[in-house]
């Protein structure tokens, strides 16, 4: 999070003269070769001594000499430009210096200098360092067989050293090691290392030691983890699973329907299924099957419906089998270790009516545009015939009861076109009815 202050001030290109204009004093003047300098620092909370801080100075032509300078840094800080990030001028100079392990708790000035002079000006707050602390996320809480648990080691603090930290656990499967990510949520912590480790599906229940091990293995921390799995009485045992539902159209799960989805022999159909309390480690693991699929289909977890309260969905393509004829058949999901089986039952025409291809409606009833036994389909009326309308006679009266070749006289005219229309009408309320 950034905090935002805007230190105004003009810059006069002319004559070189910088004035520095308070937070509430009056607006840089407008011209040529003016312009206002805004500093952007993550100020807004406080830093402990080592952390990064993170400064922007938008408003500064670029190659022009921009440096920080505070109390809380161990010296002047030179900023780099960066081009045209900045959202008002497009020139901006950006730096993250440490703060100064020496820093003690307090608030500290801080000055953007351009050419030796004074352009703005914010606080830098420091606060006191605190004790190195290892944290196994849920460690509070017992966690299921098959969760994701993470692990960091915060040991910014005057006087620590090294980079190479493992943890290990009897119910890991594996040594995890811990690494610092530079671009992650913890970015102004270089001192910061992490992972996360996926506990077995089939961990015993138990409290289990976790070890942090430095380098050369010697024991740093300690912590424990309590892994319980889900008990009948747990909101979790069964979940509130539903589904399988199908749909047709890509992108719209909301249209999904639980039965009386048609879909044609060599079509394509999307499974749906919502569970509001799914088993850990089910994302990557749920599977339809059925014998109307070319192969089992992974269920992915829709991550679309993260923030809008709605129950976890998961949901993937199947394609029907070419050689299948009509019927109902039936697709399952199985989930929660085999606690949970539904059915559901899919309608396939076997005429290729709904396929379901991802240009249809989903409804199966035959919008691929294909003609279905007992068409009328006649050859087009060519405006350049010059066998007056002869072409036309061949179609005949196309179920009508009026001769096409009726509009072929000199007199056609208006007339010939008002009773095509009305036979073109006919014919086309004929192939609906069919």
């Amino acid at each position: 999070m950034k905090r935002i202050v805007r230190a105004a001030a003009t810059v006069a290109a002319g004559a070189g003269a910088v004035l520095l204009v308070g937070a509430a004093g009056a607006a840089a003047a407008d011209g040529p070769g003016r312009g206002t300098v805004h500093v952007l620092v993550n100020g807004a909370f406080e830093n402990r001594p080592g952390e990064l801080v993170d400064i922007d100075v938008q408003g500064v032509r670029a190659g022009a000499a921009v440096t920080a300078h505070s109390p809380a840094f161990r010296g002047p800080v030179r900023l780099a430009p960066y081009g045209g990030r900045a959202p008002d001028t497009g020139q901006g100079h950006h730096a993250r210096p440490a703060v100064a392990p020496s820093a003690r708790p307090g608030a500290y000035p801080l000055t953007v200098r351009v050419g030796g002079r004074t352009v703005a000006e914010d606080l830098v707050r420091v606060r006191a360092p605190k004790p190195p602390l290892f944290q196994v996320a849920g460690g509070g809480g017992a966690l299921r067989p098959g969760e994701r648990v993470g692990l960091w080691y915060d040991d910014l603090y005057p006087g620590e050293r090294g980079t190479s930290f493992t943890v290990r656990s009897p119910v890991f499967p594996a040594p995890v090691r811990l690494v610092h990510d530079p671009r992650g949520t913890h970015w102004n912590n270089p001192r910061m290392f992490g992972a996360s480790v996926t506990l077995p599906l089939g961990a015993k229940d138990g409290t289990y030691k976790v070890t942090l091990a430095g380098p050369g293995g010697r024991a740093l921390r300690e912590a424990r983890l309590v892994v319980r799995a889900a008990r009948p009485g747990d909101g979790d045992y069964l979940g509130r699973a539903r589904g399988p539902a199908f749909f047709t159209v890509p992108g719209t799960p909301e249209r999904a329907r639980t039965d009386g989805q048609r879909v044609g022999a060599g079509g394509t159909v999307n499974v749906l299924w919502r569970d509001a309390s799914p088993d850990p480690g089910e994302d990557g693991r749920l599977t339809a099957t059925s014998p109307a699929f070319e192969t089992p289909v992974p269920l992915r977890r829709d991550d679309s419906k993260a923030g809008d309260g709605d129950d976890p969905r998961y949901f993937g393509p199947a394609r029907i089998r070419r050689a299948l004829g009509p019927g109902a058949y039936p697709v399952t999901v199985v989930s929660h270790h085999g606690r949970v089986r539904k059915t559901g039952r899919l309608l396939v025409t076997g005429t290729g009516i709904g396929t379901g291809t991802g240009t249809g409606t989903g409804t199966g009833t035959g919008s691929s545009g294909a003609e279905r036994p007992g068409d009328d389909i006649r050859p087009a009326v060519s405006a350049a015939d010059g066998r007056g309308g002869r072409a036309a006679e061949a179609g005949g009266s196309g179920g009508s009861g009026v001769p096409v070749a009726a509009l072929a006289g000199a007199g056609g005219g208006v007339a010939g076109a008002a009773v095509l229309g009305a036979v073109l009408v006919r014919r086309r309320r004929a192939r609906t009815i069919d």
